[in-house]
């Protein structure tokens, strides 16, 4: 920063010091004395910058941005003057005007850490967790000394993660307890989804400095990505007892509480944030998903409509008022949407063209429709790793490994809970319809698709290098009574954090569970599994239509989505055989057709009175987080049972795929 040319050196430089000392501990009289330089020496830039600051620190963020803003523009080579007025925007919630602040002042200062720190928490609250990312990666290298470990810094700001990776290793040999290089390596593992590897990593990093905040920060955030959000919002409280007001802490506090179905918790929350950072189109939309949750369908719209408001071309924003299915487009948002289109790119396009086939089929353009979800659909499947082969190949060595002897020989193994009501199948086969009027029975209560099984499943399974019968589903043949135990009492204790009502059962709706039934009834032997199973072209154009947030990788081709459906049918069709009646199986259409016969029949399955309330599901105000949550709010109704009738031109590939599946379904509805 420049200096005028008729300051008095001595004297000026010790006020200045002075100025300075005082800000932390006295930003009252740091400004007094800022003001006392400048009245003797008007218009100098250290002394300015020296009073905004301090205002900032006052809390006066007005007088603090006018003053940094004229500074700036007088000094515009300044990083210190940029990374100030970095600090006040972000303090009034003026992300772009954070971000542009210190995107200036890293410009100007790449070493300047503490630019990078507040712009990696802006990217973060706005919900880019790439360019958070990333801006933490600058973070690192800007305050790493070593040539070794500025080295592999570098290479993960250049997202050279196995260079990174190696080079972090090769340090942590030599010097295993730095934790800056623990940090770093766990930033990778994060990267290249290791979630196990970088939560190992930062707790041991935390370990060796309980006070490293940024550490903690990352440590909540993996523990909310492995779903253990109890673990991730004690860390999160652990931050905010020393910074109470910040918004990244408190806007992933929101949602570790709506991952355990604590939303009036996230409600508040990002209602918290939102007051203070009100143009936050993500947080909007976070907000509006909570709020989607508990049933305000007006409140989720309105805040939905601010986020637009903010980020007209968000796409994820237009998906999400598309995916409550009852909110109608209008011309003008179907004009916005072709507007965002043309100069969107990733997810923001692809969400787009969802948004827009949901429009175009309520106004019956049902080729315009199919063209937009068809885009869609091919932009997402380049941005998804999937293989059918191992599909169809899990399913083959189930079929091979559950024989009716293998059951025989582990009868009565187990945990003997019968607490757990799976509902598993493909989405939108009517599994939140069966969810909800079980969870309106005074003995069950509705939870999530909770992700569990499916973590167990991924920790039995071996590596490609071991033998197959280490590998799942094999390897369930060498556990013991005792294993088996151990697994089903661990996942009654990994989901006890869900149940809320004290009710005997609970529903886990997880629809990919059906892939582990087998192991569900062998550590799980008393609960009860449902496939909710539709018409196959129904079931299986709906998913098409549907952009899943993850998880559901097979649903974006139209081939591969037969192929899926057709591999779940044979292995229901296996354990079936094998286990009589084990499976209690509800078709779509005989619900709609005979709503209390089916319920009736379900309770039945379940060992539950029938209540005459579980035909009166849609007056049940449970708080729902899946794609059909508005349309089971209300009555069954028949719409929507061949709507893919409309498409049928455009389903060959489907068809094909799904053979002779397609014409064995039993219903009177079936082709």
């Amino acid at each position: 920063m420049t200096s005028t040319a008729s300051e008095p050196t001595g004297t000026l430089s010790t006020a200045l010091a002075h100025a300075v000392r005082l800000l932390d501990s006295a930003p009252a009289q740091s400004a007094e004395q800022a003001r006392e330089i400048l009245r003797a020496v008007p218009g100098q830039p250290q002394a300015r910058l020296c009073l905004g600051a301090a205002l900032r620190r006052q809390g006066d963020l007005e007088a603090a941005r006018q003053t940094l803003e004229a500074l700036a523009a007088e000094q515009p080579r300044a990083a210190s003057v940029w990374l100030e007025l970095g600090h006040v925007c972000a303090a009034q919630g003026r992300a772009r005007d954070a971000v542009q602040a210190l995107s200036k002042a890293t410009k100007r200062n790449p070493e300047l850490g503490e630019a990078w720190a507040v712009l990696a928490e802006q990217y973060a609250l706005a919900g880019d967790d790439a360019a958070s990312a990333a801006a933490s990666a600058q973070q690192l290298r800007a305050a790493t000394k070593d040539p070794k470990l500025l080295e592999a810094a570098r290479a993960l700001c250049d997202n050279k993660l196995a260079v990174a990776e190696r080079g972090l290793r090769d340090f942590l040999k030599a010097d295993p307890a730095n934790i800056a290089a623990l940090r770093m390596l766990a930033e990778v593992g994060a990267r290249l989804g290791r979630y196990g590897d970088a939560e190992t990593l930062l707790a041991r990093c935390l370990e060796l400095a309980p006070g490293f905040a940024a550490a903690r920060h990352n440590y909540a955030m993996v523990l909310h990505r492995l779903n253990k959000s109890e673990a991730a919002i004690a860390q999160i409280d652990l931050l905010l007892q020393s910074d109470a007001k910040n918004p990244s802490y408190r806007a992933l506090k929101g949602a570790a509480l709506g991952q355990i179905g604590e939303y009036d918790g996230a409600i508040a929350c990002y209602e918290d944030v939102l007051k203070t950072f009100p143009n936050q189109p993500k947080a909007w939309m976070s907000y509006g998903h909570a709020l989607k949750a508990v049933g305000r369908q007006g409140d989720a719209v309105a805040a939905y409509r601010k986020s637009l408001a903010l980020a007209p071309a968000l796409g994820e924003v237009w998906w999400s008022l598309a995916n409550l299915k009852t909110v109608r487009f209008t011309a003008g948002d179907v004009a916005a949407m072709q507007a965002a289109l043309a100069g969107a790119e990733g997810e923001d396009r692809y969400h787009l063209h969802f948004a827009l086939g949901k429009a175009l089929e309520d106004e019956r353009h049902y080729a315009e429709a199919f063209a937009q979800y068809d885009a869609g659909n091919r932009l997402r499947r380049k941005s998804v790793v999937y293989d059918a082969d191992e599909i169809s190949e899990h399913v083959r060595r189930s079929q091979a490994l559950f024989t009716a002897d293998f059951f025989v020989l582990r009868h009565g193994q187990g945990s003997a809970a019968p607490d757990p009501i799976f509902v598993v199948g493909l989405p939108r086969a009517g599994s939140t319809l069966i969810e909800q009027i079980l969870a309106t029975h005074s003995a069950v209560e509705g939870t999530m698709e909770l992700p569990n099984i499916l973590g167990i499943a991924r920790r039995l399974s071996g590596r490609k290098s071991r033998s197959q019968a280490s590998q799942y589903p094999e390897v369930l043949a060498t556990l013991g009574a005792e294993d088996l135990r151990r697994l089903g009492a661990e996942y009654l204790e990994q989901t006890r954090v869900q149940r809320k009502l004290g009710r005997p059962f609970f529903i886990d709706k997880m629809p990919n569970n059906f892939a582990h039934a087998g192991l569900i009834h062998l550590i799980l032997p008393n609960a009860k599994i449902i496939d909710a199973r539709r018409h196959p072209l129904g079931c299986c154009f709906s998913a098409f239509k549907q952009h899943f947030a993850r998880g559901q990788a097979f649903s974006y081709d139209l081939g591969e989505l037969g192929r899926y459906y057709a591999d779940y049918v044979a292995l229901m069709a296996h354990l079936d055989a094998v286990l009589p009646g084990r499976i209690h199986r509800v078709l779509y259409e005989r619900m709609v057709d005979d709503a209390e016969g089916e319920v009736r029949r379900l309770l039945d399955y379940c060992g539950l009175p029938f209540e005459e309330k579980c035909l009166l599901f849609y007056q049940n105000d449970r708080a729902i987080r899946t794609a059909s949550s508005e349309q089971v709010r209300q009555p069954i109704f028949r719409d929507g049972i061949d709507q893919w009738q409309h498409f049928e031109s455009w389903l060959g590939p489907l068809k094909a795929a799904l053979g002779d599946v397609l014409h064995d379904y039993t219903h009177p509805h079936a082709i």
